[in-house]
């Protein structure tokens, strides 16, 4: 109620990417302020639910709903969102240099198909000072994964150089990594889910992820892989197949669109890529190939127009062992993530499932 009756009138009133910086900023504040921490939790906290808790990768999360990567590219307001019922967060996508991303505007709401365009082009401050804020939160209650990308001047055959450098830097501060190969918004970086030059990235990161790992004497952290929605099948069976023999814990599906079928919006124009309610069908039928072409066996993280808790139950049937919000947030507030839980809670009660790992896949069963 606080949100949509106060705190959106007042940010959709501001120009989109001005209001995505006050409320990172602001949570980035707030985090630094006795006391916010505990404020935040009691206005947005989440009970924690048993039957929704789960151990995927070996890490235990409290939920599974995370915040997808873009909303905190900086690393600046993981405390905040820490403690508003996320069960995990995703920062990034950093680059190993920072950079200033594409022109301005470059996001851009859709109200009426409750979308959101945005060809941000991977704005960021650098993997170095992301480990450096990494290295001072507050909040450990929840893991952090950490989205790497490569730099817009680094050219494809080189790309898996920047992804070394961002796992070298940011290792010690990420709870696991997810590999984004499915950006629309840097030039030809979607071709690297392709052809050779996926195998030769895939086995440079695993590669180094094993390097990382053997001087802290610990288990190798998880590695997942962020694909496209805008495949074509065969294309899809590739990159998956991939992906799989490369040795990466998961996939995260899907990033976003650049498809525009069915918006009405006047925004429905601009390039970027599109997220919200028009990619809930696509990305959980990409769920849905990934977790029939992999028997189950690799773990699907789901993203895409999850905004109440059919559509997240939709991808978890199809599939998907946690998944990920973004637009909701933005359209919906914090009271979303309460909807979430309590509305997963009756659904796994109505189909008479004690434990959310009963009912990933259900749809394939």
């Amino acid at each position: 109620m606080l949100y949509s009756k106060i705190v959106k009138p007042v940010l959709f009133r501001l120009d989109a990417e001005k209001a995505h910086h006050l409320v990172v900023d602001g949570l980035h504040t707030a985090g630094k302020v006795p006391g916010t921490l505990a404020l935040l939790k009691a206005m947005w906290g989440v009970e924690q639910k048993p039957e929704l808790a789960m151990d995927l990768f070996g890490i235990k999360f409290p939920s599974p709903i995370g915040l997808a990567a873009g909303l905190d590219k900086n690393a600046k307001a993981v405390d905040g969102f820490s403690n508003i019922g996320f069960g995990f967060v995703e920062v990034g996508t950093v680059t190993p240099v920072g950079q200033p991303g594409n022109d301005q505007p470059r996001l851009f709401r859709l109200p009426s198909d409750e979308g959101l365009i945005n060809r941000m082009g991977f704005n960021n401050e650098g993997a170095a000072l992301m480990a450096k804020r990494l290295a001072a939160r507050r909040a450990h209650n929840i893991p952090i994964a950490v989205n790497i990308g490569k730099n817009k001047n680094t050219p494809n055959e080189l790309a898996h150089e920047d992804y070394r450098a961002c796992i070298k830097q940011l290792y010690a501060y990420g709870d696991f990594f997810v590999v984004n190969i499915s950006s629309p918004n840097t030039p030809d970086l979607r071709a690297l889910q392709h052809g050779g030059e996926l195998k030769t990235l895939l086995f440079a990161v695993t590669e180094e992820m094993n390097l990382q790992a053997s001087k802290t004497g610990a288990p190798v952290k998880p590695m997942l892989v962020k694909i496209a929605p805008d495949m074509t099948d065969e294309q899809l069976e590739y990159t998956v197949d991939t992906i799989r023999k490369s040795g990466a814990s998961g996939i995260i599906a899907t990033n976003t669109t650049i498809s525009r079928d069915g918006l009405s919006h006047r925004n429905a124009g601009e390039a970027g890529g599109l997220s919200g309610k028009p990619l809930r069908e696509r990305s959980t039928e990409i769920i849905r190939s990934v977790y029939r072409q992999t028997w189950g066996k690799l773990p699907i993280i789901g993203s895409g127009g999850i905004f109440d808790a059919e559509d997240a139950y939709d991808k978890i049937r199809a599939g998907a062992s946690l998944v990920e919000i973004y637009t909701a947030l933005i359209y919906r507030g914090p009271e979303v993530l309460r909807e979430l839980h309590v509305g997963l809670s009756e659904r796994l009660s109505r189909d008479g499932y004690r434990h959310l790992s009963e009912a990933v896949g259900a749809d394939h069963r």
